[in-house]
This record gives C-alpha cells, structure tokens and sequence, in this order.
C-alpha cells in the first residue's frame, strides 16, 4: 500500500477529529451539553430519595440518548428533532398519560395523596393535648411558602415541618429558650402569624417519624405543646377505634375509612374507580342534566361561531376583493382591529357595555332599557355569539381574502361568458374553489371554539347558574369551562371527574376534525 493511501486511510479520520477542536462551535456545544448533564443529574439525584422513579428513568435515558446524538457524527437528523422530541414528551405525552391515569380515579380533595400519608393525616387531624407533657416555646418559620416549627428540646434547636419530623439545626441561633432564627427559613413575626392564623393552627411537626410519638401543635403561635390522636389505628385490621369503641373499618372501593353508621373519617387515599367518572357524566340524574345541555350548547357555540364567522369574513372579503371599491386597503387594516386586540380583553370591555345597569348598550344606544344580557340565559347565550362574530369574524376575512386572490381570474371570465350571473359564478365557481383552501381552517375554527374558554370565563362565568347541581356550572358553560368549575371552582375539588371529561373534549374534537378531514379529500378533486 502507498504512503498516500495509507495516510488517506489512518489520516483523515484524525484530521477531521482534529478540525471540530479546532472550532469555536465544538467548544459551545460542549459548554450546553456540560449545562445539560449538570441540570440532568441534579434532577436524577432529586429523584432519588422519593418514588419519582418514572422520572428518574425518563432523565437517566433522555441524557445517555442525548451525549450519543450531539457527540456522534452519526446522528445528524437526530440533532434537530431530539429537542422537539423532549419537549413533545414532557408537555404532551406526560400530561395526555397523566390526565388518562387521574381519570380512572377518585383523585380531588380529600382524596389527594396515598393510603398511609392518609392515615398519618387522620390521626394528626383528631389530636389532643397529652397531660402532663411540657410546653415548648415555638418560633414561626417559613420557607417557599412551607411553615415550619422551630423549638428548643433537651438542649439543642430543632426544626420540623408539616411532612419532616423535628430535625436537630445546629446552625440556628438560640436566646434561652427559644430559636430566633434558622439558616435558610425567614422568622414570622406576630402581624404575619395572624395573618396566617388558620395555617399556623392546623400545622402539625411530628416528633418521631413514629407517629405513635406525637407531634407539636400550637394554639396561639407561641407556645407548643405535644399531642397524641384520640384515634387508634389497627393494622391488622385496617381500622381506627374511637375513644367509645367506634370502629372505621378500610374502604378500598371508595378510598375511606367508614364506620357502620355510614359516617367516615377524612382525609381519604386516591383509589382506582374504573370507569366510575365516566358513567357519573351519564347516570348521576343532578350532574347528567347540566352536562348534556352543556355538550348541546357546546356543539351549538362551535359551528354557529364557525357559521357566522365564515359567512361575515366571506362577505365581506368578497365586496373589498372587487377592484371598484375604492380605500379597500383602509377598510381591510380597520377590519383587522377587532383580530389584533386581546381576546380576553376585549370580552371584559363587552361585558361593560351589556352591564344591565350601566351598560353602554342599554343606556345610550337602547334609551335607557332593562335588558338583561348577561343574566337570561337565552340572552346570554345570544350576546355570546355576538361577541364572537365580533372577535373571529377578521380571522376568516384574511383568510378569505387570501384564498379569494388565489383564484385564476380565468375562471371567473369563463363563467361569465358562459352566461352565468353573480350569485351562479360564486355558487358554482368561487365558493368550490375557496373551500379547498379553508376547509381546513373552518376545521381549525371548530376545535377552537369547542375550547373557547377564555370567552366564556371572562364574558359571563358560565351564568345563570343551574340550580340544584352538584357543581357550580351554568347554561353559558361550555365543556371546557365546565371542566374547570369541576376541578377548581365547585367547592370540592374532583380532578378525576374532570379528567374523564377532558378526554371526552379530546375524542369528540378528534373525531370531529377527522371526519372533517376525510370531506376535505372530496373537495380537493375539484382541482
């Protein structure tokens, strides 16, 4: 073999390695990749400790896939779609697997966390003071929002929250008896404790990690005294005792302890309920009513919305297309303005002008009406539509006005000498050709509106509220915001039942869309 051979053979592969530490981007693209790794094992060693092993697994993967596609000149592709790909399941994936999984459960308030830190709850929840036991003087802290107490036992400080036993802190700073202040909490004085009265009574330090120990509890903020449940738990048994022989005996279908007069103890564990969440939509008689003269008004909302736009944008569109009008430029940047400022905005500015009182609409455009928009339901339901027309219709004029100066003008001059009239030339010729390009987009338009939520919260909460239901909803409600009142706004918090229905919204806009898509198809053989 040749000496150039063989340095083409052993060579350039050193050189090419040589040249990439030679470039200025290899050098940044190590400094990212170091960033990378650094946020990655810092994430993997706080997962450690607890049970986030999925994401444990997740990060531990995601980082030996990264190092191997940005240091391998093998990958190139991959370079460019592993970012995508990360955040596609991080901000996708997990949260359309989560959101399944919380469907199929009882998860909500008293019901939000496992079986055991439940039954820890429940005896901390019906405590009392142990007699005889000596009283501590406490000092308030607060870190990230978390309080904590701080006393001083057997002659050191000691620190301990809500889910962390007391823990020595050699580093607080002591007077006598009590702490003054720990590294890394911020002291509360006496105006912040009353100001958070509530959370600083209900907070409970366990002394042990054996809850049989006790743990301190305060009456005023401070003072601590020691406190044992009146609950004995059997674990055996799986069952809490009263002071007067009342048993609660596990409940695993419904995640309680239930005694057999039917009353339980609270908090609860979060349970598999099957489809239960599911079936409460369709046979639960105070939630099934409202729900499907939600899901009628919902479809309703999303194609007249759809309807109306359309025909506004399209009209529209239309008139300024024709090269006799004259300012057309003028008009189509004013239509715009109504596209261009906040949705979310522009809904409250509404919402004042069909004020019933003092409204804009009522008292100087109507003389002085009492017309109630925003409080009938019919009304309510019609101001909406109207304030959508008013919010989408510039939407649908630009893009009518795209796929308006799309068409050949060939065809149009066709029609007219074949002899057809204006309304026949737009019928037959202008409307088939313009579908082909928006079809899509009213498809878009649909599932948007089927979500609309941000209309619907800010223009009128969902009233007039339904009376009677089990969850705070309205006639005005779509599913979207129904789901939000189920999760956040009735009183009791139901993530699961909201869950269930967010997946409902996702099948019917995704069969919706792809039935939609399949029409498209037919329209596209017109070209």
């Amino acid at each position: 073999m040749s000496d150039t051979a063989e340095k083409e053979r052993t060579g350039a592969p050193q050189l090419s390695h040589a040249r990439d530490f030679s470039r200025p981007g290899f050098y940044v693209k190590l400094i990212l990749m170091a960033l990378v790794n650094a946020f990655g094992i810092f994430g993997i060693l706080a997962s450690l400790p607890g049970d986030d092993w999925p994401v444990l697994i997740f990060l531990a993967v995601t980082l030996v896939i990264a190092n191997y596609v940005y240091f391998s000149k093998r990958s190139i592709p991959a370079k460019y779609l592993m970012p995508g790909l990360v955040f596609l399941a991080v901000y996708q994936l997990y949260v359309m697997g989560n959101t399944a999984y919380v469907a199929f459960t009882n998860y909500g308030d008293g019901h939000n966390d496992a079986k055991q830190p439940a039954i820890t709850q429940i005896l901390k929840t019906s405590d009392r003071r142990v007699e005889g036991t000596e009283t501590f003087p406490v000092t308030i802290l607060e870190r990230n929002d978390e309080l904590a107490f701080a006393i001083v036992r057997d002659g050191a400080a000691r620190v301990g929250t809500q889910d962390e036993p007391l823990q020595e802190a050699p580093d607080a700073v002591v007077d006598g008896d009590r702490v003054t202040d720990v590294p890394g909490y911020e002291p509360l004085d006496l105006g912040e404790i009353q100001a958070r009265q509530n959370d600083v009574l209900d907070l409970r330090v366990s002394l042990t990690d054996d809850p049989d120990d006790g743990w301190l509890r305060t009456d005023n903020g401070t003072l601590s005294y020691v406190a044992r449940s009146s609950l004995s738990y059997d674990e055996a048994a799986d069952a809490f005792t009263t002071a007067d022989g009342k048993v609660y005996t596990a409940d695993p279908d419904r995640g309680l302890f239930v005694a057999d007069d039917g009353t339980v103890l609270t908090p609860g564990w979060r349970v598999f309920v099957g489809v239960d969440n599911f079936s409460a939509m369709f046979t639960d008689a105070r939630l099934s009513g409202p729900f499907f003269q939600i899901m009628l008004w919902t479809f309703a909302f999303a194609i007249l919305s759809v309807l109306t736009t359309f025909a506004l944008g399209l009209g529209l569109a239309t008139i300024f297309n024709d090269p006799r009008v004259k300012g057309r430029v003028i008009y189509r940047a004013l239509f715009i303005l109504p596209y261009a400022f906040p949705g979310f905005l522009a809904a409250l500015v509404w919402k004042g002008m069909l004020n019933r009182q003092f409204g804009i609409i009522n008292q100087t455009l109507l003389g002085g009406a009492d017309i109630n928009w925003l409080g009938d339901g019919n009304l309510a339901k019609l101001s909406i539509l109207g304030v959508n027309l008013w919010l989408g219709f510039p939407y649908m004029f630009l893009v009518c006005t795209g796929a308006l100066q799309s068409i050949p003008g060939e065809l149009t001059e066709a029609a007219i000498m074949d002899g057809a009239g204006p309304l026949k030339r737009f019928r037959r010729v202008t409307l088939p050709l313009l579908l082909v390009s928006v079809a899509p987009l009213l498809i878009a338009s649909f599932a948007f509106n089927f979500n609309n939520f941000s209309l619907i919260y800010m223009l009128t909460g969902g009233a007039p509220n339904f009376p009677g239901s089990p969850v705070l909803v309205g006639e005005t409600d779509i599913l979207i915001s129904m789901v939000y009142s189920v999760a956040f706004e009735s009183g009791t918090k139901q993530y699961g039942l909201a869950s269930a229905m967010s997946i409902l919204i996702f099948v019917v806009v995704g069969v919706i869309s792809w039935l939609g898509f399949r029409q498209t198809r037919k329209l596209e053989e017109i070209m």
